[in-house]
């Protein structure tokens, strides 16, 4: 056999990669997990986590990454460098071939490459990323408490971000380019009916201002889209709505999306139109997009492979 060949491959180091190395080696599978391009997926870019169980007190998001791989790793897991750039998920073996130059074979393959936020590039929200800016109100909204936020977005996703953290602010500003939302009606009758909730109409995003020692978000800047006037709003937190984009344009034309491209799985299951090939975590998932299902994901898949691996050895 191929030294590079193995019986399962898991693509993706977030939670719902590493919990499915877990299982994996538990089951004795000897998986490879390659760790992508951003290894650890979005709660590295993620400070305080204080919703994920087992832990009294806030954690850290690049912390319980770096313990989800050494768990993995202490349990038999090999970890490997790198991002795959081509891959055949319909051969026999599966084939993937990776950035640098390296070819491995699997007989099944776990997909865990998660999703991406979709930023504005603005170098001001690259800075204050972390530290003010964020893309998930259920993550850090607990953090603006009695604290006056500002969401930047117009779709759903911007609207049920705003809606969510009037749990928490004493006032939601929802900023949006356009003169009217492009969410659901039930969800704009909602944000209308709010009344911590208000709206900045024909607006962008231009600038975030705030402390450099420590890193502290307390002002927005904004630009009129008609006639460029600029507005400054002082605000504690940055939320910006403006959609995910999952981490699959690998697998365009092998595995049946929706119309985002997020991986279709059966019902109830990991399983993708492909034997033998699995999805797990927020690269399926564009409703939870937590940590803790993406984990569950994780271990759904792992426990449906071993599975398949069983009774393909025993077919043999």
């Amino acid at each position: 056999m191929n030294k590079n060949h193995h019986k399962l491959i898991i693509l993706g180091s977030g939670p719902a990669g590493c919990t499915a190395a877990i299982y994996a080696a538990r089951a004795g599978l000897k998986p490879i997990l390659i760790r992508g391009l951003e290894p650890g997926g979005q709660l590295t870019i993620t400070t305080d986590v204080d919703n994920y169980p087992g832990y009294e007190n806030t954690i850290q998001g690049p912390w319980l990454m770096d313990q989800m791989e050494k768990q993995a790793l202490s349990v038999g897991t090999k970890l490997v460098n790198g991002t795959v750039i081509k891959c055949d998920l319909t051969t026999k073996p599966i084939k993937l071939e990776l950035d640098n130059g390296e070819s491995y074979f699997s007989d099944a393959c776990i997909i865990a490459t998660g999703a991406s936020a979709r930023w504005l590039n603005l170098p001001s929200e690259k800075k204050y990323r972390g530290f003010g800016v964020s893309a998930c109100a259920t993550c850090d909204g607990f953090f603006y408490k009695n604290k006056e936020v500002i969401v930047v977005g117009g779709g759903n996703t911007a609207v049920e971000e705003a809606l969510f953290l009037t749990n928490f602010a004493s006032k939601v500003t929802l900023v949006h380019r356009r003169s009217e939302l492009r969410a659901e009606k039930i969800l704009q009758e909602r944000l209308f009916k709010n009344n911590k909730i208000s709206i900045i109409w024909d607006h962008v995003l231009k600038e975030v201002k705030g402390s450099d020692s420590p890193l502290i978000v307390n002002q927005a800047v904004l630009e009129s889209i008609k006639d460029k006037k600029l507005m400054k709003i002082d605000v504690s937190g940055i939320f910006i709505a403006i959609g995910h984009d999952p981490n699959t344009k690998l697998f365009i034309n092998q595995l049946n999306m929706d119309d985002e491209n997020y991986i279709l799985t059966a019902n109830d299951s990991t399983k993708t139109n492909i034997e033998g090939v699995y999805a797990a975590g927020d690269v399926q998932d564009k409703i939870y997009r937590q940590a803790v299902t993406a984990a569950g994901h994780g271990c759904m898949a792992a426990l449906e492979a071993e599975k398949y691996l069983s009774i393909m050895t025993k077919s043999l």
